[in-house]
């Protein structure tokens, strides 16, 4: 029986550093989430149509607003680090409203659309909204911007022992 380490951990991968960030079509956000956005525009937006879905127009606007958002951040956050970060969250905010959006229409017209689709690109806006929030981080990081008492998923932890009156 191998020990636990053996047996939870491969510890025989190698290992294989990223590669470097050029510019914003690097980055694998930027990547997955115009991907998104052509899928939503060219396979389900026709559907949409046809069944006179009243918010196509919003959602292909969410859809290319978020790799618009990443890619003016990575430029602006050079110059204005606030504006940079405000864009970084507004991309965040456009992958929950994607999420939205497409449960919305699988709710609203269930077996009319592919919701093996709809599922596919929820889980992957979900995965870019937090792959997002990392990237965040790592630009504060960076800067010498860090939030104080923020965990792992961004929220901030309650400091109830330096509480003053």
């Amino acid at each position: 029986m191998p020990n636990y380490l053996q047996s939870k951990y491969n510890t025989k991968r190698a290992f294989t550093p990223r590669k470097p960030v050029k510019t914003f079509r690097d980055l694998d956000i930027y990547q997955k989430t115009l991907e998104c956005s052509v899928i939503v525009v060219k396979d389900i937006r026709p559907k949409l149509v046809l069944l006179k879905y009243p918010f196509t127009d919003g959602m292909t606007d969410c859809a290319m607003n978020i790799p618009l958002s990443i890619g003016e951040a990575h430029s602006i956050r050079f110059g204005d680090f606030a504006l940079g970060m405000s864009l970084i969250e507004k991309a965040m905010s456009g992958c929950n409203k994607m999420i939205i959006y497409l449960e919305h229409t699988k709710g609203m017209y269930g077996d009319k659309v592919d919701g093996s689709l709809i599922d596919d690109i929820i889980s992957r806006y979900a995965e870019s909204r937090t792959k997002t929030f990392h990237l965040e981080l790592s630009w504060k990081k960076w800067n010498g911007v860090e939030r104080p008492g923020a965990d792992i998923a961004g929220s901030v932890k309650p400091n109830f022992g330096r509480i003053k009156l």
